[in-house]
């Protein structure tokens, strides 16, 4: 029993001897990963000023888009396609288009189409409308719903919505300003213009 005792003694002071013995060392971060450097380059020659016979060459510049902006003839000429779209007229207190909307509207995309082929940076501006009748807050949203059906009717005849632009005017902005619904008629629409 004591040679046992005794054992353990020795095989436990060997092991703590072992464990003092052993220095802490700090881990060292890893090193870093080895990036190929970028080849030196030396520095350009310097050029010497041009002299007369030698006319000074300047840089090739790509060219940048055409201005967003229109001259006052492409102006002109856009305002004048424009005013052949027809109105798409709505029933009283509906958004939904009607047959005789669907025609004209579909001869205006043949318009729309040639519009936006030649003014590819102009947006065209979809106005929905409502007649008298009706508080302003209801006619303002009724006027967002027909503009937003005609916006649907037209993209999915081709054009590119990120060339329209929505906005209602509600009653604020009527064609005519009788009594009666052929006046009122008139007021139910959706009119295509330029966006400023």
């Amino acid at each position: 029993m004591r040679n046992i005792t005794l054992s353990l003694g020795g095989l436990i002071l060997l092991l703590s001897a072992g464990c003092a013995k052993k220095p802490v060392v700090a881990q060292r971060p890893p090193d870093p990963t080895p990036v190929a450097s970028a080849p030196v380059q030396n520095p350009a020659p310097v050029k010497p000023a041009p002299t007369k016979a030698q006319p000074q060459q300047t840089p090739v510049v790509a060219q940048a888009p055409k201005p967003a902006s229109l001259t006052p003839e492409q102006r002109a000429n856009l305002n004048d396609r424009l005013a052949r779209l027809v109105d798409a007229l709505f029933d009283y207190d509906k958004s939904t288009i009607r047959t005789d909307a669907t025609v004209v509207l579909r001869d205006d995309v043949g318009v729309i189409r040639d519009i936006l082929a030649n003014f590819p940076a102009q947006k065209l501006l979809i106005e929905g409308h409502a007649d008298e009748r009706g508080s302003q807050e209801y006619n303002l949203a009724l006027g967002d719903r027909r503009a937003q059906a005609v916006e649907e009717f037209l993209t999915q005849m081709g054009i590119p919505n990120t060339q329209l632009t929505l906005i209602s005017y509600g009653k604020e902005r009527p064609v005519c300003t009788e009594q009666g619904e052929n006046c009122w008629q008139r007021n139910r629409r959706a009119h295509v213009t330029a966006a400023p």
